[in-house]
């Protein structure tokens, strides 16, 4: 079998490179790099990437034999079908390692064509740390060597006010491209930089912050030959991710012109405030991970697509949204719905082992921030506590004694969250304190929840009958009682 690379590809365009790109790891090459292939063969964006490597380890080598080639494999469940699709991505050019070719990074900056810069250095990234000197070759965070290349680009073109850029993080930082933007003002600050290139950045940089949403799960080690057959090539770069794609940026209208998603069918939207997308993704999305982990797993499911082949338990997840989630979000209907329809299909998806286990770090804070909210938010606009959230934090509370029917829960939580529910389950199995005693000392807990939840009205009697209901009849037959 052939390897993939541009000898052993035909009919390949060497393109002008338009797009850096800090990291060339899974994700960017299966949601960014994409798109920007989607981009070339539907529109004339004619768009070449430079690859950077951000950080000192590593050299992208692979990216390197295959001359920028990869296979994305996308799968996933589109309108109730099964749908599947392999594409030779072939519009990364070059490969620069910021270590050990920081002069040819830093040359980058003075081609003209170069107008856009796609980062995802997790979100650990994007911070401004003091050790990093101005003379450091290169220094170490992401947005101090980023500081530095756009000096470069202001002296070289003397301040040309069209050189600017069009800055798109994908971390998942919140408001990540003001957050970039001031890391690279307070390195301006910090290393002294003249007014001018200050004002350069302030005036003709657009920063924007995004919200970036795929699944993107790798090389799929179980299905790579099945794969390689058909392509015909070898790819050590082969990629798997789930069809659906989310790309909101929050970029004004010069944005939308240069980047001609419009004229494709990519789910990108270019939108003025990004926080409702985000509270409906949170909500929604999140929201839904959240309460079935516990849900599913005492009703003694494994994986998310067992979650939602079980008729009862898929049932409660949709009603959950359609009927408490949605209710509390400032969308039309329609917005909502299809939103919520595409959650749905992402989680029947049968290609995605998902593991419900792996999902639950950390779900008390996650009930916190992806779940509480809405509980409160119902709770006021309805008058009423949602019934299906109360039970998902019932079921919740429940699955954090660490084991049911026997079955040990390896539960993944603070130290403290856990030794907690452990003190709190083991005076009840003692009869030092009742059920009842128990649920209120937990719901009153203010270091989990962030406040006394037993100040509710109705919900620790709710959550007490939750439980009971759980240990004497089982998860299915309680949430049919709801």
């Amino acid at each position: 079998m052939q390897k993939l690379n541009r000898q052993t590809v035909e009919g390949l365009n060497t393109l002008p490179l338009k797009i850096m790109q800090f990291g060339g790891g899974n994700f960017l090459r299966a949601f960014v790099d994409w798109m920007v292939q989607v981009l070339n063969d539907e529109t004339d964006f004619n768009a070449g990437v430079v690859v950077v490597k951000p950080t000192e380890r590593g050299d992208y080598q692979e990216l390197k034999a295959q001359d920028g080639l990869f296979t994305v494999v996308l799968d996933g469940i589109k309108n109730g079908e099964l749908v599947a699709e392999k594409t030779i991505v072939d519009c990364v050019q070059k490969v620069v390692h910021s270590y050990n070719e920081w002069d040819t990074y830093l040359a980058l900056a003075e081609n003209k064509d170069l107008r856009f810069v796609v980062s995802n250095t997790t979100e650990a990234g994007i911070k401004f740390n003091s050790d990093d000197t101005f003379d450091a070759n290169p220094p170490k965070e992401f947005p101090a060597k980023l500081t530095r290349w756009l000096l470069q680009r202001f002296e070289y073109f003397n301040g040309d006010a069209t050189k600017g850029c069009i800055l798109l993080p994908c971390e998942l930082n919140e408001n990540n491209g003001v957050k970039l933007k001031n890391a690279v003002l307070e390195y301006a600050d910090y290393w002294n930089l003249n007014d001018d290139f200050i004002k350069w950045i302030n005036t003709s940089n657009y920063f924007c912050s995004t919200l970036v949403d795929r699944i993107v799960s790798g090389y799929p080690k179980e299905r790579a030959a099945e794969i390689l057959s058909e392509t015909k090539y070898a790819d050590d770069l082969l990629v798997a991710g789930e069809y659906y794609h989310s790309w909101v940026i929050a970029g004004d209208d010069i944005v939308q012109k240069e980047m001609p998603f419009a004229q494709t069918d990519l789910n990108v939207e270019f939108v003025n405030d990004l926080a409702p997308y985000r509270e409906m993704k949170v909500r929604i999305l999140n929201g839904a991970h959240t309460s079935m982990v516990p849900v599913g797993y005492l009703a003694g499911i494994r994986f998310v697509k067992e979650a939602m082949d079980d008729v009862t338990v898929s049932n409660f997840v949709e009603s959950l949204l359609e009927e408490e989630a949605a209710k509390t979000l400032d969308f039309p209907t329609e917005v909502k719905q299809k939103f919520i329809s595409a959650v749905l299909d992402r989680f029947r998806n049968p290609l995605l082992k998902h593991q419900l286990i792996s999902i639950s770090l950390n779900s008390t804070s996650k009930f916190v921030a992806r779940l509480l909210p809405t509980l409160k938010d119902y709770n006021e606009s309805e008058g009423k506590l949602p019934k299906r959230i109360v039970f998902g934090l019932s079921a919740l509370i429940r699955f954090y004694k660490g084991e049911f029917n026997g079955e040990k829960i390896e539960l993944n939580d603070d130290k403290v969250v856990l030794d907690f529910f452990n003190t709190i389950y083991s005076k009840v199995d003692a009869n030092e304190i009742s059920l009842a005693d128990a649920i209120t000392t937990i719901l009153s807990n203010t270091s989990i929840w962030g406040e006394d939840l037993t100040e509710l009205k109705g919900l620790t009697n709710a959550v007490l009958n939750n439980i009971e209901n759980i240990e004497n009849k089982g998860v299915s037959a309680s949430i049919q009682l709801l």
